[in-house]
């Protein structure tokens, strides 16, 4: 497979040649980047939210965003900790200091008031983040 013979040449003996064959290898390294490249947005967010649907363009970015869940019940989380309303003001500005360029996703349940969500997206904008963005569900 990985080895074959050289031809005499004027008298020589045959000689095999080793080289490796690296076209499994990078095979199965394509079908392992493919296999977490589809799994990894699937483990990013934990908590449950009923995402309203819209045909909106999905936004791209390089650095992965600090996600703030609004859910029907009226329980806020950052990343998948949950915080009080009270709270949500000083522990933005603290990560405002430490990474001022960061994005926001906000992720309101379809059946939280719009009143709440703009609320929410006001107390991020007070806390000194700028790119706050809604995040909705592709249609079926």
């Amino acid at each position: 497979m990985g080895m074959s013979i050289k031809s005499r040449v004027k008298g020589k003996k045959y000689r095999p040649v080793s080289e490796i064959n690296v076209t499994p290898f990078v095979d199965v390294m394509l079908v392992l980047l493919i296999i977490f490249m589809v799994t990894a947005p699937l483990l990013a967010v934990g908590v449950p939210v009923d995402l309203p649907k819209t045909k909106a363009s999905q936004i791209s970015s390089d650095e992965p965003p600090l996600v703030i869940s609004l859910q029907n019940s009226g329980k806020i989380f950052l990343q998948e900790v949950e915080i009080k309303p009270d709270q949500i003001i000083p522990r933005l500005v603290a990560i405002q200091k430490a990474n001022p360029n960061l994005r926001i996703f906000v992720r309101g349940d379809r059946l939280v008031a719009y009143g709440k969500v703009i609320e929410l997206m006001g107390r991020i904008q007070s806390a000194g983040f700028d790119k706050v963005a809604l995040v909705a569900q592709l249609p079926q």
